[in-house]
């Protein structure tokens, strides 16, 4: 216990002691917690009845051996009675005359957590005052005598009860105001609703679930609360809770998309309590893990299929071989070259199959969209016909976002090369992209074909369906179906008045920001060291500079304050870049850099330790790394 501790204890002992009235605090298996010294003094108690912990019960026949009750029977059957009594913690108040002809007032009321408080008042004095005035008032009935004790008694009880109320109202303020607080923090809007559909309570958080909607909605009607669109999707489930049935279901709310589920509870009054969860992150997250188990489930299917076929395609190719090397009579060379290109296109086939089952993990990373797209326009434009012409419309916040950079661009070359092959020898090609809400990023590819058949809207993203005959693996919508949901996106089709459109929804996940704060650099190349360095100071740090391991582990000795270390693995003197990881405070991150090639064993032992940058690099990529390092 510390001094203020011990200090508090000591005022809180001394003030008790100073109360002219007997004060005790039993707990709920009525041991003494607390009892000032007239409690001890009124009662005559020894000091192990007045320690805490000590029994209630001892106390009791302490008393009763002493006849503080009187002759009322067995002393055991006495102390059970009253301890069965004191076991009930009910508010009461009694007046009783000791043994020693004092009068005492005996005032109990129960305690929160249990157990309870009495207080013993000497009323002696206040008895011979009545008595004598009851003596010397001649005037005065007997029954207005009587009245008048029945009265200051009633009055002393009534007291008691209303210390007790008083008590028990500010307790249950207590709960309503934590329940309210808690019920505030909670990510989810809880409520209650009357018979007639209206709350007549609300923890006000349904903004947050539903953005746009109101916060305050005390007796305000649901359907207002929560618009037309979106009561019209709850009402059936509603009305299921009025008539007595828990109902618990999903739906997407139309303004931005988010998957919110809502849970309806009769209340077996007449009235419903819901609580409302936005489940978008979940959702998607629950998506993505469907489809890689879909894939691997398919991995499974056709990794032996693949094999054997494989196998077949070798061995056609090789007979194919000897036959072109003999003397064939006409036209059957031309039988042997078709069959060549078919087996190699069915070897083909088997590698789109293997890219779409095998393992294909995304890695996002922080990524500058509007560098993504323009890279994309610069590498499909000259794969496109002269006549068709491709354009990018990017409204995305001028942010850096979590995505797969590899991923997400094969799946938007790889609909720009269909929506080329629908174009034909002219058209329009366009990239939109936007955000709904902060919840998607929306990125649609619309060209001005002919727009999907009614078999290809319904078929198209099924494996090996194609409307390009031979032309087609019907694989390539499928990969990208596959990378979205991977993802925890959604993809869907349709048709434009000007032709057809692939619409991507991916989660909207903003990179964390790059950290400012001061950069320690190790790189022994004067030449490469300015260039890093110039980088660092563009993204905001501070920057110091080690050539040496010895030197970089001393500067971070000293500096408290270094955010980050961007070190070469081969480095000047004996050390390397790995002995600076090896020796850095835990909390300190570190990204290791080199130019040595995948197969050294320095290179191998780094990627497993730490983020590794292959040089050379852009501003760009190290921005990311750290980006992703920050998250």
């Amino acid at each position: 216990m510390n001094i203020t501790e011990q200090h508090v204890k000591a005022m809180t002992t001394a003030g008790l002691n100073l109360i002219g009235q007997g004060l005790s605090i039993y707990d709920s298996q009525l041991r003494l917690v607390v009892s000032n010294r007239p409690f001890q003094s009124m009662f005559n108690l020894p000091d192990e009845l007045v320690r805490p912990g000590a029994q209630f019960r001892d106390t009791i026949r302490y008393l009763a051996n002493k006849g503080e009750y009187g002759d009322d029977g067995d002393v055991e059957d006495m102390v059970e009675r009253r301890v069965a009594q004191a076991l009930t913690f009910e508010p009461h108040y009694l007046e009783r005359v000791r043994a020693n002809g004092q009068v005492i007032s005996v005032e109990g009321a129960p305690l929160p957590r249990g157990g309870w408080v009495a207080v013993y008042t000497d009323i002696t004095n206040t008895k011979h005052a009545e008595a004598l005035l009851r003596a010397r008032s001649e005037e005065l009935s007997d029954q207005l005598l009587n009245r008048a004790e029945e009265l200051s008694a009633a009055n002393r009880k009534l007291a008691a009860t209303n210390a007790a109320l008083e008590e028990a109202k500010r307790q249950l303020t207590e709960i309503e105001a934590r329940t309210r607080m808690t019920t505030e923090m909670m990510p989810a809007h809880i409520a209650h609703l009357d018979r007639d559909g209206l709350y007549d309570y609300s923890n006000r958080r349904l903004s947050s679930v539903l953005p746009g909607r109101p916060s305050d909605i005390m007796n305000m009607h649901i359907s207002e609360a929560l618009g037309a669109a979106a009561y019209g999707r709850v009402e059936p489930h509603l009305q299921k809770a009025y008539e007595g049935e828990t109902s618990v279901f999903e739906f997407t709310e139309y303004l931005d998309s988010r998957r919110i589920r809502v849970s309806f509870t009769p209340d077996g009054e007449g009235g419903v309590y819901v609580m409302s969860v936005d489940i978008t992150e979940e959702t998607q997250a629950r998506v993505a893990l469907q489809q890689t188990r879909r894939r691997a489930m398919a991995a499974q299917m056709t990794s032996g299929l693949a094999h054997d076929f494989s196998n077949l395609l070798t061995i056609i190719l090789g007979m194919q071989a000897r036959l072109d090397k003999m003397d064939l009579p006409e036209g059957a060379r031309e039988l042997v070259s078709a069959t060549q290109q078919t087996a190699r296109r069915g070897g083909q086939l088997l590698n789109r199959i293997a890219d779409m089952t095998g393992n294909r993990t995304p890695q996002p990373k922080a990524t500058d969209m509007r560098g993504l797209l323009e890279d994309l326009r610069i590498l499909a434009s000259p794969s496109l016909p002269r006549g068709v012409g491709l354009s990018v419309v990017n409204t995305l916040p001028d942010e850096a976002l979590m995505l797969d950079p590899g991923m997400v661009q094969d799946a938007l070359l790889n609909l720009v090369l269909n929506a080329r092959d629908a174009c034909g020898g002219s058209g329009q090609i366009t990239i939109s992209a936007h955000t709904i809400g902060a919840i998607w990023i929306e990125i649609a590819v619309s060209d001005t074909g002919p727009g999907f058949s009614a078999e290809a809207l319904d078929k198209a993203l099924n494996p090996f369906f194609t409307t390009k005959g031979s032309k087609g693996s019907g694989l390539g919508l499928p990969m990208v179906y596959d990378t979205v949901k991977l993802a925890g996106g959604d993809l869907s089709l349709r048709n434009t008045p000007s032709g057809a459109s692939v619409v991507l929804r991916l989660p909207y996940r903003p990179a964390p920001p790059v950290r400012e704060g001061l950069v320690l650099l190790v790189e022994d190349n004067d030449d490469l060291r300015g260039q890093f360095r110039e980088m660092l100071v563009d993204l905001g740090f501070t920057v110091i500079e080690a050539t040496s391991c010895d030197e970089a582990l001393a500067l971070t000795a000293d500096i408290d304050d270094i955010a980050l270390v961007l070190s070469d693995i081969l480095l000047e003197g004996q050390g390397t870049g790995l002995d600076v990881l090896a020796q850095l405070k835990p909390a300190l991150p570190c990204i290791l850099m080199t130019s040595l090639p995948y197969s050294d064993p320095l290179h191998r032992q780094a990627l497993t330790q730490a983020p590794v940058l292959r040089k050379p690099f852009t501003r760009a990529q190290l921005s990311a790394l750290i980006r992703t390092e920050a998250a």
